[in-house]
């Protein structure tokens, strides 16, 4: 009830400023400062008695109401992988809020009857010069999602989806409303755990610069069609979506709801799909489309996120191997497009090996932060410590090896088979260099041992990164 009355107050509020004061305000730089200040302030307090509410709710037997808070052992996601904070954070995650608030603020333009531009205007306004040069570059594959990430003062999803979408001029094509288009980014954005080592709006980020570059490979490029882009650079964003940071396996034999809900099967993924068609229905963005034509393309979206489960990537790079092997693709077929769409994200989903080594090394490093954690919550819980998350019997190494040898290269290779050009030998390039690194590391691992180790039987504790944890 309080939270309702306080989102109530401050449509009142902004409706009041917009409608009110729009004869009485120029929007010059000073007074279009002034204005900002102005919500600034109004964020501010609704935050803050927002909070209260929150914590009073709480003290009387209510949870917050939030995506993402998922109890099992009576421990809370949103707090899994999350660490002491220093009180000097908070400033700058308030700050992190007000700039979030402003985008917001700039996108409402169209709200108040202003002149159509292009919707590049917003990211010319919003974006210091160096994120902006980098989004020149966002085809590359040496992109540093992470310098990103900072420069756009961790919006990167936001910032790079939006600047893809009207790259590729979807926002035009479908008539997307831009205030919708941006509420659905921030939704999707702040779905994500952030204290997640790996799987994080930053891996979502990456993942969709991915598939960018994959869209751009002659063979797509000309093949696919604007709703096939729009439903890939989708699926890139959202995912992971809400993902937990531990993997099914945990959920399973914890008995989590969703584990049940799911039937054990996909669980994660299904979950994500659901999570991004629920975030799609309550912005509305496709809201003025056919009703058929959007239960199409959520049932499509679905298709491809559930194509990132790892536990059937040999059913996936089985039929992979097959079509190339007959040579019967055909990407004038829709189902073939789709086909490939999903190969193409499963790529960019586990593509962290075929980057260059410093972008390579950070990934690798996260995520299996992120399996250690979870071991030592299974070891504190006495539950058995699941493959790969034991940080007394596993290495940075060993897991990289592994998941290099056993998922990345027959992937990566069929990949190259279907599109042979100078993006699929740069990967694979990079994963060979990356892997006879992870290889000089492993004597240092093992102490004074001077027989290089054999390397892992295949077998499902092979399956790290994109994999155990997707």
């Amino acid at each position: 009830m309080g939270i309702a009355l306080i989102w109530s107050v401050i449509a009142i509020l902004v409706r009041w400023i917009f409608y009110k004061r729009r004869g009485a305000i120029s929007y010059d730089s000073s007074d279009q400062t002034a204005l900002y200040i102005r919500m600034l302030g109004a964020c501010v307090i609704f935050k803050q008695l927002f909070s209260r509410d929150v914590r009073v709710r709480s003290q009387v037997g209510f949870q917050p109401d939030r995506r993402g808070s998922h109890p099992y052992l009576g421990i809370d996601f949103r707090t899994l992988h999350a660490h002491a904070e220093s009180t000097g954070s908070i400033p700058a995650r308030r700050i992190r809020r007000l700039f979030s608030f402003q985008r917001h603020l700039l996108s409402s333009r169209f709200l108040r009857g202003a002149p159509h531009l292009n919707p590049l205007h917003i990211l010319d306004e919003d974006y210091c010069g160096q994120a902006k040069c980098m989004l020149e570059k966002v085809g590359s594959w040496n992109f540093d999602i992470f310098l990103f990430d900072r420069l756009t003062n961790g919006n990167s999803l936001v910032t790079l989806t939006l600047y893809l979408l009207s790259h590729y001029g979807l926002i035009e094509l479908f008539q997307l409303d831009m205030v919708k288009v941006h509420r659905f980014l921030v939704l999707v954005q702040e779905d994500y755990h952030n204290h997640n080592p790996y799987h994080n709006a930053v891996h979502a980020a990456d993942v969709t610069q991915a598939m960018h570059c994959y869209l751009k490979e002659p063979k797509l490029a000309k093949s696919l069609t604007s709703c096939d882009i729009l439903l890939g650079l989708l699926a890139a964003a959202t995912h992971d979506l809400d993902h937990p940071g531990v993997n099914q396996p945990f959920l399973i034999k914890t008995n989590h709801y969703l584990a049940v809900l799911y039937r054990n099967t996909s669980v994660l993924e299904n979950h994500h799909w659901r999570s991004a068609v629920g975030l799609l229905r309550e912005t509305e963005l496709l809201s003025h489309l056919p009703a058929e034509d959007r239960l199409t393309m959520e049932r499509q979206l679905g298709s491809l996120i559930l194509a990132t489960d790892i536990s059937r990537q040999n059913e996936y790079l089985s039929k992979f191997r097959t079509h190339l092997d007959q040579e019967d693709l055909c990407l004038g077929n829709a189902s073939h497009r789709h086909f490939i769409l999903q190969m193409a994200l499963k790529c960019a989903d586990i593509c962290n090996p075929c980057r260059p080594w410093e972008l390579s090394k950070q990934w690798s490093e996260k995520v299996t932060e992120e399996f250690f954690h979870q071991g030592d919550i299974e070891k504190k819980h006495k539950l058995e410590v699941s493959p790969l998350c034991d940080s007394e019997n596993n290495s940075i190494a060993d897991v990289q090896i592994g998941f290099m040898t056993y998922v990345v290269e027959p992937l990566f290779a069929e990949w190259a088979r279907f599109s042979d050009t100078r993006l699929s030998q740069t990967m694979l390039g990079h994963l060979c260099l990356n892997k006879a690194s992870w290889n000089a590391m492993q004597p240092e691992a093992s102490g004074s041992s001077e027989e290089p180790e054999s390397e892992p039987e295949p077998s499902s504790r092979a399956l790290p990164q994109g994999s155990l944890q997707s």
